[in-house]
């Protein structure tokens, strides 16, 4: 399948076009259909999950979530709280010893993913933006790259040719088409990165400390995409430490401790306002301003 990318045309450029076109252009066609959901059910729901890597090292230690269609979530805490772990677990690539995980009506565990129309289903609905884009970002050419996930899920080689030339152009890295990933600047490398989940056009949007390692004009632009793609739509939960632009890139904060449970839920506001909270967690030094 992989290989099949190699013949995608590169296209003619064309002018930029609002995420919204986009969305509304690559519209999912997800391969599997749920058991239908109440309006104001949560999208995401998850109870009382734990999970401990080897059996003995804890990553989540009863930790319940609920996100709703629309929202832009941030998991905030220090290092080594559990936030990369439940994202993983949202995305299904690893699975809590204990607890329940529900999506869009319908559960996720190792076992309902191993039936094809529901992993189909469920892989076009999620998309994941890795930290590391080096972990993410693995084929000979960047058109390849963002190729990869269409064509595993049968699209035709014109129908994902289309849609990788329209994410190559809304994420401005058209140029970039017949790179290979490894000689790109860490930058290009998180905007390729995100084109290989938004061409798959996801409900639900995941990221992993989106704005670590970036310069400042890249971080910037992140942040304007994260609010763009929520405008249009998109669900976005993120694990972050930027304090500084909360109020923007998130509605609500689950606040994790380092014993591996949440400690609180609020606006960015109440979070921000509550100093003992925040030393508590780890989030700012008891000396800092």
């Amino acid at each position: 399948m992989r290989s099949s990318a190699r013949t995608l045309r590169g296209g003619a450029s064309k002018a930029p076009s609002p995420i919204h076109a986009h969305i509304q252009a690559t519209a999912a066609r997800p391969a599997a259909e749920p058991q239908p959901r109440v309006a104001d059910d949560p999208l995401i729901r998850c109870e009382d999950l734990r999970f401990s890597y080897l059996g003995r090292f804890p990553a989540l230690a009863g930790v319940s979530l609920s996100v709703r269609a629309g929202e832009k979530v941030a998991l905030l805490g220090a290092n080594g709280c559990g936030k990369s772990t439940l994202l993983k677990v949202l995305d299904g690539l690893v699975f809590p010893q204990s607890g329940s995980y529900r999506a869009f009506g319908a559960p996720v565990t190792e076992e309902t993913l191993e039936d094809e129309q529901m992993s189909m289903g469920f892989r076009s609905r999620v998309g994941f933006v890795f930290q590391n884009s080096d972990s993410q970002v693995f084929s000979p050419s960047v058109r390849e790259e963002v190729a990869f996930g269409p064509l595993q899920l049968g699209m035709s080689i014109d129908e994902a040719a289309d849609r990788v030339h329209d994410v190559l152009t809304m994420l401005d890295i058209a140029d970039l088409g017949e790179r290979a990933p490894f000689q790109l600047s860490g930058g290009q490398k998180k905007r390729v990165a995100i084109a290989s989940v938004l061409v798959m056009n996801p409900t639900v949007l995941l990221f992993d400390e989106p704005t670590a390692g970036l310069d400042p004009r890249t971080r910037h632009w992140l942040i304007e995409l994260l609010v763009q793609l929520n405008e249009a739509g998109k669900t976005i939960v993120h694990a972050t430490h930027d304090l500084d632009v909360l109020n923007v890139i998130a509605d609500r904060c689950v606040v994790f401790a380092e014993d591996h449970v949440v400690a609180a839920e609020g606006t960015p506001g109440q979070v921000l306002a509550d100093r003992d909270l925040l030393e508590r967690v780890n989030l700012v030094h008891p000396r800092a301003r």
